[in-house]
């Protein structure tokens, strides 16, 4: 066999195992392309796996978060503190005497009543009376809160359950209030401001003879909780009220007048303390005929200093509070601020006001108060107003729902009126007795409602002190302005009797 045959064979299977050796190398490359494929595939596949998980995390967590949200939303309008919320004063009772008929009653039934002259409450109200406060509160991104508020009130003495024809329904409040304002800073970090018709926040009262010891309201705006010191904090205010309608020629009784008084106040408090201060202007209510050739005024001053005490007077656990208050010109009705447009230019008046709240054992409390005032030149020159009283109320808790209240008032009064819409002088005493049977649905304090009470009282006064007004005065328009004292079945001296519904939350 010859070299050239030999070398035959053996080039074909070098050629068959190169070829054979290359498919191997191109079929191994192409597996591992296709493995690296597949790992890359599998690595987008688990990207895109853990975007998806990112992407439900970040869900979840605004979802979390959202719910948080919705949490804090209820949280705060469960609290109050968002949302529409609902507040609500009324009293309703019927009040009748010995003789079985109803009879004339409430805080203000003396005739020092018509001077601001108020007596204890219980057992002497006649009247139903409601207060229904609609409120919404929001708060808002950036922290700032806002609160709108409105109150509807009416108020009647009838029995009857449709009272359409003597109804006084109307809106008493309708304001907006914002605070924690960010933009605020400096002295005005935590003030708020308000505008429209309102009660002013910092009013306060004696509840047991239902008369407020400060009463400002009316329509404007304000700022209030300036902090101007450490210890410093004040609250200033305009508030408009109008006089309208009132008599300027006694010639021309169709002949009237409108204006309205304007009240600048500045309230400030230190700690305890509380000093207030008021300037007032109506302009042109000085052409008010008042009948009597006096002034009437068209400007006053106001101030009040006050101290809010956090113990019985420092003897015992509970509270007081005492108030002395001055006010000359329009500023002469010292509690309800720029009310009265009949005051004279000259009129002049000062007020004390002393109460407080304590337990004397621990199923007995006791809440006494002291109410004075003195006056002079109010209506007329040469006119004279005085009256005192005193109120106690006490409570003996006797089981969680039952209670026995007592209360006993004491008012002097020496009333000279210089024959002011017929008014005579009168000088005496007025005084009342109350037993009340009340149930509640759980004792504890005398903040504590809803209460039903019965009641037993006998009240008497000085029989001069029904000449206060006959029952025959009337105006110069012909209409009854006679007052109670001295009418048929109410003459001192007598027992009343009713029952009561009292609610606020």
């Amino acid at each position: 066999m010859n070299a050239a045959m030999l070398r035959t064979p053996l080039v074909a299977a070098i050629a068959v195992a190169s070829f054979t050796l290359s498919g191997l190398a191109s079929a191994q490359q192409s597996d591992i392309e296709q493995r690296l494929a597949d790992l890359e595939a599998r690595v987008a596949a688990a990207e895109a796996r853990a975007d998806a998980a990112e992407a439900r995390a970040a869900s979840v967590e605004e979802t979390v978060d959202a719910g948080q949200e919705r949490l804090d939303e209820v949280a705060r309008q469960a609290s109050g503190e968002e949302g529409f919320s609902f507040n609500a004063y009324a009293r309703s009772g019927l009040l009748v005497g010995d003789d079985g008929k109803s009879i004339p009653g409430g805080p203000t039934v003396t005739p020092a009543g018509s001077v601001g002259g108020y007596v204890g409450r219980l057992g002497n109200e006649p009247d139903t009376y409601v207060e229904s406060v609609l409120n919404y509160r929001k708060t808002y991104d950036n922290g700032a809160k806002a609160l709108y508020r409105t109150m509807i009130a009416d108020g009647v003495t009838t029995s009857n359950d449709w009272t359409a024809d003597e109804s006084s329904l109307n809106v008493r409040q309708v304001y907006a209030e914002f605070s924690d304002l960010p933009s605020f800073t400096g002295a005005f970090a935590n003030a708020s401001i308000w505008a429209g018709k309102r009660f002013d926040r910092d009013n306060f009262d004696i509840h047991w003879i239902d008369s407020d010891v400060i009463f400002l309201s009316g329509t404007g705006g304000g700022i209030y909780d300036v902090q101007l010191g450490d210890s410093w904090k004040a609250n200033f205010s305009l508030y408009g009220r109008s006089f309208s309608e009132y008599p300027v020629d006694s010639t021309s009784p169709n002949l009237t007048g409108n204006t309205d008084n304007l009240i600048f106040t500045a309230n400030n408090y230190f700690g305890k303390v509380q000093w207030m201060i008021n300037a007032m202007s109506a302009s042109d209510n000085d052409k008010r005929d008042l009948g009597n050739g006096s002034q009437a005024a068209d400007s006053g001053i106001h101030t009040m200093l006050a101290y809010h005490g956090d113990s019985f007077f420092g003897i015992n656990e509970g509270s007081f509070k005492a108030a002395l208050l001055y006010g000359q010109g329009l500023g002469a009705e010292v509690k309800s601020l720029g009310t009265n447009g009949d005051l004279t230019e000259d009129a002049s008046a000062a007020r004390l006001a002393v109460y407080g709240t304590t337990y004397l054992a621990p199923r007995w409390r006791i809440a006494p108060s002291v109410f004075a005032e003195t006056s002079e030149d109010r209506f007329d020159a040469g006119d004279k107003y005085q009256w005192s009283g005193v109120n106690v109320r006490l409570a003996n808790e006797l089981t969680e729902n039952f209670e026995m209240q007592y209360e006993a008032s004491y008012q002097y009064m020496d009333l000279q009126p210089e024959d002011y819409k017929s008014r005579n002088a009168v000088s005496g005493n007025w005084s009342k007795f109350t037993i009340a049977p009340t149930f509640k649905p759980q004792v504890g304090g005398f903040w504590q409602r809803p209460e039903i009470r019965v009641f037993a009282s006998y009240t008497d006064w000085d029989d001069e002190l029904n000449d206060y007004i006959l029952n025959t005065a009337t105006d110069s328009a012909g209409d009854d302005i006679s007052d109670d004292f001295g009418k048929d079945g109410f003459t001192g001296g007598q027992w009343s009797f009713g029952v009561q519904t009292e609610v606020w939350f």
